[in-house]
């Protein structure tokens, strides 16, 4: 028998998991297991502790933003967060986080791997 799942609501501008919905403002509804939530308080710490590495590193000003390893990684969990909820959502989360567009990589964010991308060693052997 599989573990009971319950509703949260979910902030992940704040890196909030509520079980309430009046305690404050959510973006996003969720059903999870315990063992789900714990998965995404992961993923929210570890976006925090990333924001303190970027949030550190900005104050370098000779290093830009596409040589900055703290963004990418930001990005790539804020976007492994969207993913997660996207996966335990209720049906209107999945409809939203479908029309942000943030789920699939792109060629415009190439720190994200895009399946079909050659390295850049493979395209000068072409």
């Amino acid at each position: 028998m599989g573990e009971e799942k319950n509703t949260y609501y979910i902030s992940v501008a704040r890196g909030e998991i509520l079980r309430s919905r009046t305690d404050s403002p959510y973006e996003f509804v969720v059903h999870a297991t315990d063992d789900e939530i714990t998965q995404l308080r992961y993923l929210f710490d570890a976006a925090e502790e990333v924001g303190w590495d970027g949030f550190l590193r900005a104050h370098v000003p000779y290093v830009q933003y596409h040589d900055d390893e703290p963004n990418h990684q930001s990005d790539t969990l804020l976007n492994q967060v969207y993913a997660f909820i996207q996966e335990i959502g209720d049906e209107e989360a999945v409809k939203h986080i479908d029309t942000m567009g943030i789920i699939d990589s792109t060629k415009e964010h190439p720190y994200l791997s895009v399946d079909g991308d050659q390295s850049q060693e493979e395209q000068n052997e072409t």
